[in-house]
């Protein structure tokens, strides 16, 4: 089975469809949706819908604190984070809160576990930012392979029989053996809101048949997008990110 995992779309329509056409070419079995549909971004209605059809079909998705707090206006965030929620919230039918709402934090396929932030606390939305910053995922679940989100930029971590954990280089494109001897922690980066210097729209695919993980990045529209957000009125740092990545 081919698995293609996203996360942190962040409302954005644009490279949500980019990866989606892109992944039509791939032979994918199934999608797995990370959290952070809306926040951010333009076109939360959209990227809700798309999210909504994409679970009615088969897909798997799980919530990320954007996605919690259009429900809960208490969630701490920054002050572009919150401004961009506000936003968000009115614009959002009851149907889509509600979608969004139901979302579980976790969601398991055999020794897989999908989670948007760290296992071991997924509540709490803790960046895993670091092969040490994974030790409590590993931690919280006896499941081969972690995938999460939240941080924005990608990264894979092994956990060997003895419990060292050691960040493994990456390169977009590259099949990347998951040996069974150990344990790992990918974190897939952003389809929307990309913050590691690539403005190109991220996600991965897990091939279980041969155990490899591949680290994808899509270009898309951006220019679309940031008109979009500054018409919308939204904070322009929120531009600047998608033009630059970082």
């Amino acid at each position: 089975m081919r698995l293609a995992i996203l996360t942190d779309i962040h409302a954005n329509r644009e490279a949500f469809s980019a990866v989606l056409d892109d992944l039509a070419e791939r032979g994918i079995d199934r999608i797995v949706l990370l959290g952070d549909l809306v926040g951010y971004g333009p076109d939360p209605e959209w990227c809700t819908d798309r999210a909504m059809t994409l679970v009615a079909s088969g897909a798997l998705a799980v919530k990320g604190n954007h996605d919690h707090a259009i429900g809960d206006p208490t969630e701490s965030m920054g002050s572009t984070a919150r401004r961009a929620i506000e936003w968000t919230r009115p614009r959002l039918s009851e149907a889509q809160k509600a979608f969004l709402a139901a979302l579980p934090l976790t969601a398991t396929a055999d020794d897989l576990l999908f989670v948007h932030a760290s296992a071991d606390s997924p509540a709490d939305w803790v960046y895993v930012t670091s092969d040490l910053a994974a030790l409590g995922s590993f931690g919280a679940t006896k499941a081969r392979v972690i995938f999460c989100g939240h941080v924005h930029v990608p990264m894979l971590v092994s956990c060997d029989l003895r419990g060292t954990v050691r960040a493994q280089e990456i390169k977009p494109g590259l099949a990347l053996p998951l040996i069974r001897s150990r344990r790992w922690l990918a974190v897939v980066g952003s389809v929307g809101q990309p913050r590691d210097g690539t403005p190109a729209a991220g996600y991965a695919i897990l091939d279980t048949a041969t155990n490899e993980l591949t680290f994808r990045r899509t270009p898309y529209d951006s220019g679309t997008t940031v008109a979009k957000l500054r018409a919308a009125g939204l904070p322009e740092p929120l531009a600047t990110r998608l033009m630059t990545g970082v």
